[in-house]
């Protein structure tokens, strides 16, 4: 996770503590400005009779329209009917990335799941780098600790039934290649250890802090593996695609945002599967769906277009120039239409790509188990409905915003939300009771 979400996490945490101003300077990609009083409750969980439907945000959050329960969440995608009949991801893992990992995550987890509901989790941490002694005046640390949390909870909301395992590294994954050989490391660990079936990855890096020799070696390490794991050991790789709209930094330090745009890795490997960031509101007749203006996409510079773009349209043809594209797909990110979400005695809002991509994750663990199968690379599958008369039925195609970048005087021209594929919401959001059968079946 790049210094730019790790901010936005950091900022609001340290808002809510200290009762300060609108949270959103952080998040350049254009989070919404919501004042932090109403995204704060300082409380512990209600005890909750197991089976309960809970629909209700905890304290001060209950007042706001648009914050989502997990219950609301998986009726918000269509999961709830899948839930109802058993399917929650029983039996299959997601193995979740990290920096540092949260001292606090397994009684943080009890109080989300007593308040909720949910089914008890006790969440397996692994280290195999060994790990560093957490420093709460440490900024980097806090931020990974709020990812972590963010990253288990949204699964578990989704995917009820399912494992999860996280991965930490006792190095801070930033931009360039600082971090990644780590995480690398880490991922190829899960595989050979069969840990899980799902990859959760809610870090980036920039393509231009990655566009020397250095850099650009790793990325095809990284592309090698993830191409080898997803066509022939079953894995499925989610990520993020940013937070900054079509741009994201430009140095490794990360102090300044692209003027140009540019997209993020590993979001970018055709093997992976990119999912971006939508405002996801309350309407009368059920839910207004657009994008989320931070929402990262656009086309990339280190990899030619993927065989399973190459049925888009010729208006979108035109834009690919044989790019792969990117985001493939969507979920909610905007952090004042989020999941209620529990950190270390507090509860808030938060968004970002760093929420879509769990609940993408959950998702998949959710359909490996209507499959009875791990589903490995569902890029082919995701395009081949998507270009189908199910299409309509199947996803809900995000048709209003765009992710153009006007943040401290970098202006960066971006895509339009349009019918069909765009590069900032991808297809769009999930239906998943009628996505996920489908997927199955087109995937055999």
């Amino acid at each position: 996770m790049p210094i730019s979400r790790r901010l936005s996490f950091i900022l609001l945490l340290s808002c809510l503590l200290a009762a300060c101003g609108p949270f959103g300077g952080s998040n350049s990609g254009g989070a919404a400005q919501a004042p932090v009083a109403q995204l704060t409750h300082t409380a512990t969980a209600v005890q909750t009779p197991a089976g309960t439907i809970v629909d209700t945000c905890p304290g001060s959050l209950g007042q706001l329209k648009n914050c989502y329960t997990p219950h609301a969440l998986r009726v918000a995608y269509g999961l709830e009917a899948l839930t109802e009949q058993g399917f929650t991801g029983k039996g299959q893992t997601v193995v979740d990335i990290v920096s540092f990992g949260s001292p606090t995550l397994q009684q943080d987890m009890d109080v989300f799941d007593r308040q909720f509901a949910l089914p008890p989790i006790t969440v397996k941490v692994v280290a195999p780098l060994g790990t560093v002694p957490f420093n709460p005046k440490n900024n980097d640390m806090v931020g990974w600790a709020l990812e972590t949390e963010l990253d288990v909870q949204i699964i578990h909301a989704i995917a009820p039934g399912a494992g999860i395992v996280v991965m930490t590294s006792p190095i801070d994954e930033t931009e360039g290649t600082i971090g990644l050989p780590q995480f690398l490391k880490l991922e190829q660990y899960a595989v050979s250890h069969h840990l899980g079936q799902v990859f959760s990855q809610s870090y980036v890096a920039s393509e231009t802090t990655l566009s020397d020799s250095a850099g650009r070696q790793l990325v095809k390490t990284y592309a090698g593996f993830y191409q080898q794991i997803t066509t022939q050991q079953g894995w499925t790789v989610v990520s993020g695609s940013g937070d900054h709209g079509a741009t994201d930094f430009a140095d490794v330090a990360a102090t300044k945002l692209s003027p140009t745009p540019i997209v993020n890795f590993p979001a970018d490997v055709p093997w992976v599967t990119a999912v971006g960031g939508t405002t996801l509101a309350r309407a009368a007749s059920g839910y207004n769906e657009t994008a989320w203006s931070g929402s990262g996409g656009g086309f990339s510079k280190f990899f030619s277009e993927p065989d399973f773009q190459k049925g888009l349209p010729q208006p979108v043809q035109a834009q690919l120039g044989g790019r792969r594209g990117l985001p493939d797909v969507a979920a909610d990110a905007n952090p004042e239409t989020g999941m209620a979400f529990y950190f270390d005695g507090n509860w808030s809002l938060t968004g970002g790509t760093s929420a879509s991509t769990p609940l993408w994750a959950g998702m998949i663990a959710v359909a490996d188990q209507v499959a009875g199968h791990p589903l490995g690379l569902i890029n082919p599958g995701l395009y081949k409905l998507a270009t189908s008369s199910s299409y309509a039925q199947d996803f809900h195609d995000i048709t209003v915003g765009n992710n153009n970048v006007d943040v401290n005087g970098t202006r960066v021209q971006g895509y339009q939300a349009v019918a069909g594929w765009d590069a900032v919401t991808g297809w769009g959001a999930p239906n998943a009771q009628k996505l996920l059968p489908d997927l199955v079946a087109a995937l055999k």
